[in-house]
């Protein structure tokens, strides 16, 4: 769930300077339950690249409707937070250059989207950072488990029965089973992701860097789900 929005505490007796304020950031998915159930799990047991610094994160869509959850209308509702949130840190005291400057960022998939480059393109005009994944976040689900270098095809299912067919990926949801429904297999675990993120982003940045072409519809395989882990979250292992 989202935390409290930093707001100062009259309690504390004294207003929070500004290097000791979290860093907000503002998080909008395309999935409903896959990714905000990924990024409270290395909200809570992610391990900090820098101690004494925090992170407060506001899931922004989470009651967004099928159709305000594409990629172009995901950035089009993550924009204006990009001016309130700026506007709100200066007046904290915050400068751009300052670690807790805070950060929007809209995490979404290739799926059968045809609108990714303009998402890019006005995601990159407004500041909005963005997570990427093609075909879709099991890719990056399954780089916890194996490489993966074959092309999917733009085919998301592919992609989540290979994840779904990992040893040990079924027992997960309970030791004596066997097989799960897709829908089930949309709930991330923690044995799924404790003690895997530095195979996975290795995976990941191994398969990315193969990918130089200007179209994002074309970058197959690919996931940068560990920048918004590292540049966004702070964290450095999980």
């Amino acid at each position: 769930m989202a935390r409290d929005r930093g707001r100062d505490n009259p309690g504390r007796g004294r207003k929070q300077r500004p290097e000791e304020r979290p860093r907000e950031v503002y998080v909008f998915t395309e999935g409903e339950v896959t990714e905000p159930g990924f990024v409270e799990y290395v909200r809570d047991h992610g391990t900090p690249a820098k101690q004494g610094r925090s992170v407060e994160i506001f899931f922004e869509n989470l009651t967004a409707p099928s159709k305000r959850r594409k990629p172009l209308p995901l950035v089009e509702e993550a924009i204006p937070y990009v001016a309130r949130a700026e506007r709100t840190a200066r007046k904290a005291g915050l400068k751009e250059k300052d670690w807790n400057w805070p950060q929007v960022w809209c995490l979404f998939d290739r799926d059968q989207h045809e609108d990714i480059p303009s998402a890019f393109a006005r995601a990159k005009r407004a500041g909005v950072r963005i997570a990427y994944s093609h075909p879709c976040f099991e890719l990056w689900r399954l780089f916890h488990y194996q490489n993966y270098t074959s092309t999917f095809g733009g085919v998301c299912d592919s992609a989540a029965e290979r994840l779904k067919r990992q040893p040990g990926f079924a027992q997960t949801y309970g030791p004596t089973i066997r097989s799960v429904s897709p829908e089930t297999a949309k709930r991330v675990m923690p044995e799924q992701l404790r003690g895997r993120y530095e195979k996975a982003r290795r995976f990941a940045q191994q398969r990315n860097a193969t990918h130089t072409g200007p179209d994002q519809n074309r970058w197959d395989p690919y996931t940068d789900v560990w920048s918004f882990v590292e540049d966004g979250l702070g964290v450095a292992d999980y």
